[in-house]
C-alpha cells in the first residue's frame, strides 16, 4: 500500500516538488537528486512509521533538508553559502498560490521552464523531463534523437540555467507570447508520447486527458492564438477517435479502416470548433502555420461518416504538401508517403520512404509503413524483412498484433507456399 501511495504521490506532485526545489536552490541536478533521496527514505520509513498526512509535503521537506546538508558538506565558497531555512511562504507555496495568472499548477510550471534564454527544443525537452516526468529515454524518443544526445542537451541546459542565474519564476501575461511556442511544443510532444500506442494504458489515458485540459485552458488564457486553438483541435480530434483504435481482439485498427460510428462525436465537434477559431485567427492570404495545417489534416480524417466512406486522399495530400513547406521533417514526409500511396500508387510512395531510411531507421513506424508498401507491391521477401524490422523495435501490444497478422499474410502469399 505504501508503495502505491508513494508512486501516486511522485506522479502527481513530483514535478511540482522538483520545480520548487529548483527555485529554492537554483540547481536542477540538486532538485532531482533531492527528490530521489526523499523517495528512497519514504520507501524505508513509511512502511514502519506509517504514511504521513501530507505525503507530498513530507517528500518536499525531506528533499529540502537533504539538499541543505549536501550543500554544507560541499563546503561551498562564501559567495555561495547554503541557503538559509526557507521563509514563509515557501517557494512551493508561492507557486501554488499564483493561480490568479495561470490557473493550473502544471501549466504554470511549464511556463516557468520555457524560459526564452534556452533554445526552443531544449526548453521543451527540459520541461518534458522536469515537469512532465518523462524519462530521458522517452523524451529522446519524442525528439527522435539518441538518448545520449538528449542527455547531453539536458546537462548543457542545466549548466546554462545555473551559470546565467535564470530564475524559476512564474511569468506575467506580458511574457506569455515569447514562451507560448515552447509551451505548445511541450504539450504537443507530451500528447504524442501518450498517443503513440493504440492500446492506451491508464497512465497514457491520464496524460492525454491532462494535455487536453491544458490545451483548452490555453485557448482561454490566450484566446487570440491560432496555434493554441489548433493544438486543442488536434487533441480533440485524436481523442475522439480513440475508441476505434483497437478492435475486439486487441489488434490495432489503421486510421483509414476505423469505424466512425465508434468515435466520440461530441469531442470531434469540439475539435471542429477550435479549428474554426484557429482558421479565423489566421491572417487573410498568409500561409497557415504548422499546427493549423495539422489540425486541418485531423479534420479531414474525421470527415468520414461510415466505414465504407474512403478518406479524402487528394485533399489530404494537398494539405501535406502545404505542411512540407513549413515543416519538412522526416516524420511529416513519412506520413505524407502513406497518403501518396493512395493517390499515386505504392511505387511512388516507396521511393519517398526509401529516401528517409538514414534518418528514420530506428523509428518503428517507418518500418511498418515500408513493410505495408512492399506488401502491396507483392515484394514478399522484402516485406517480411521489413515486418521483422518493425517488430524488432518493440511496438505496443496492439501494433505488434497487427504487424504479426500482416506478416503472416505476406508469408502465406502464393510465392511462399
Amino acid at each position: 500500500m505504501t508503495g502505491v501511495t508513494l508512486d501516486r504521490t511522485v506522479r502527481a506532485a513530483g514535478p511540482r516538488i522538483t520545480a520548487a526545489l529548483a527555485a529554492r536552490f537554483r540547481s536542477l541536478d540538486l532538485a532531482e537528486d533531492g527528490l530521489a533521496e526523499a523517495c528512497v527514505r519514504a520507501a524505508e520509513s513509511w512502511p514502519v512509521q506509517g504514511i504521513p498526512r501530507d505525503p507530498a509535503a513530507w517528500l518536499y521537506r525531506v528533499a529540502e533538508r537533504w539538499a541543505l546538508d549536501r550543500l554544507r558538506h560541499q563546503r561551498v565558497t562564501d559567495s555561495h553559502p547554503p541557503p538559509p531555512p526557507a521563509p514563509a511562504p515557501t517557494v512551493e507555496e508561492a507557486l501554488a498560490d499564483d493561480a490568479r495568472r495561470i490557473p493550473d499548477e502544471r501549466l504554470r510550471l511549464i511556463f516557468v521552464c520555457c524560459h526564452p534564454a534556452l533554445a526552443p527544443d531544449v526548453r521543451a525537452a527540459l520541461t518534458l523531463r522536469l515537469v512532465c516526468g518523462l524519462s530521458t529515454a522517452a523524451t529522446a524518443a519524442a525528439f527522435l534523437v539518441p538518448e545520449a544526445t538528449l542527455a547531453q542537451r539536458l546537462v548543457r541546459a542545466k549548466r546554462k540555467i545555473a551559470q546565467a542565474g535564470i530564475p524559476f519564476a512564474v511569468p506575467g501575461p506580458e511574457a506569455w507570447p515569447e514562451r507560448l511556442d515552447a509551451v505548445l511544443t511541450t504539450l504537443d510532444l507530451l500528447y504524442t508520447t501518450a498517443h503513440a500506442e493504440a492500446a492506451a494504458t491508464e497512465q497514457t489515458r491520464e496524460t492525454a486527458a491532462e494535455v487536453l485540459h491544458l490545451a483548452r485552458l490555453l485557448t482561454r488564457l490566450i484566446p487570440a492564438s491560432a496555434d493554441a486553438h489548433a493544438l486543442a483541435a488536434l487533441v480533440c480530434y485524436a481523442e475522439g477517435r480513440r475508441p476505434a483504435r483497437v478492435d475486439g481482439g486487441g489488434v490495432m485498427v489503421p486510421l483509414s479502416e476505423q469505424d466512425p460510428r465508434l468515435w466520440l462525436w461530441p469531442r470531434i465537434t469540439e475539435g471542429s470548433g477550435h479549428l474554426a477559431h484557429a482558421l479565423a485567427l489566421c491572417p487573410p492570404g498568409a500561409p497557415r502555420g504548422e499546427r493549423v495545417l495539422r489540425a486541418v489534416l485531423h479534420a479531414l480524417w474525421c470527415g468520414r461518416e461510415s466505414v465504407d466512406q474512403p478518406p479524402p486522399w487528394p485533399a489530404l495530400l494537398a494539405v501535406y504538401d502545404g505542411l512540407l513547406a513549413v515543416r519538412g521533417d522526416a516524420v511529416v514526409r513519412l506520413n505524407r508517403a502513406v497518403v501518396l500511396a493512395e493517390v499515386a500508387g505504392p511505387d511512388a510512395a516507396l521511393q519517398a520512404v526509401e529516401d528517409l531510411r538514414p534518418v528514420l531507421d530506428r523509428y518503428q513506424p517507418y518500418h511498418a509503413v515500408r513493410a505495408a508498401l512492399l506488401h502491396r507491391l507483392e515484394r514478399w521477401a522484402e516485406a517480411l524483412a521489413a515486418y521483422d524490422a518493425a517488430l524488432a523495435l518493440g511496438p505496443g501490444a496492439a501494433e505488434r498484433r497487427w504487424l504479426e497478422r500482416r506478416r503472416e499474410a505476406a508469408g502465406c502469399a502464393p510465392h511462399h507456399r
